[in-house]
């Protein structure tokens, strides 16, 4: 057979379906296509999970911060808004003097911190609208504990005639321990610690 029997037919490329794999610019396409969704899945996991863990740990030093900032700093003096004292069921008389108060928050339970001066009536009419009265207080006793007495910045010494009782409610409604300083009965000074669970 003779060269023109048999024609040269050209040599043809392999079809794109076909051959060793996808070419080098596909490769780098494929692999940088799955580099950047496993960075989006990383950032959409981690970075939620990441803030989670940020919030419990100041969650719970928060309480413990607003502690020992109130040791440090002691009662602030002025009046706790009316929906403090509403939350906290501590019904502080009109005419009180040199009221100081301090507020602390964590998950675990809430304090309000409140120390007053009134009058012998004034007492009697706190102790009253607290759902109490006068004759729960037992002299020498002070209800209100270690823990609390150096949070507040308080004392509870000798040579002062004090006088406690602990008011207490069911949940979720605020506790309360009460002591008093009948020293000058006719100006007692009231420190209560009001605490509520969340």
């Amino acid at each position: 057979m003779t060269a023109a029997e048999h024609p040269v037919v050209p040599r043809q490329s392999t079809p794109p379906d076909e051959g060793d794999g996808p070419r080098p610019e596909t490769r780098r396409h494929l692999i940088r296509r799955r580099l950047i969704t496993a960075t989006i899945i990383v950032l959409l996991i981690g970075i939620p999970a990441g803030y989670l863990l940020i919030s419990a740990g100041q969650s719970r030093r928060s309480g413990q911060d607003k502690a020992a900032e109130a040791a440090a700093q002691g009662l602030r003096p002025g009046w706790p808004s009316r929906m403090l004292r509403r939350i906290f069921e501590v019904p502080i008389p009109g005419y009180a003097t040199e009221v100081e108060y301090y507020e602390t928050n964590n998950w675990k339970v809430s304090r309000m911190y409140v120390r007053f001066r009134t009058t012998s009536n004034g007492l009697d009419a706190f102790l009253t609208n607290l759902g109490s009265g006068r004759a729960a207080l037992r002299p020498g006793k002070v209800t209100i504990g270690e823990r609390d007495t150096r949070i507040a910045g308080w004392y509870f010494g000798k040579g002062v005639s004090w006088a406690g009782t602990t008011h207490t409610n069911e949940d979720p409604r605020p506790t309360q321990d009460i002591t008093v300083d009948m020293t000058d009965p006719s100006s007692p000074v009231v420190y209560v610690v009001s605490a509520a669970t969340p």
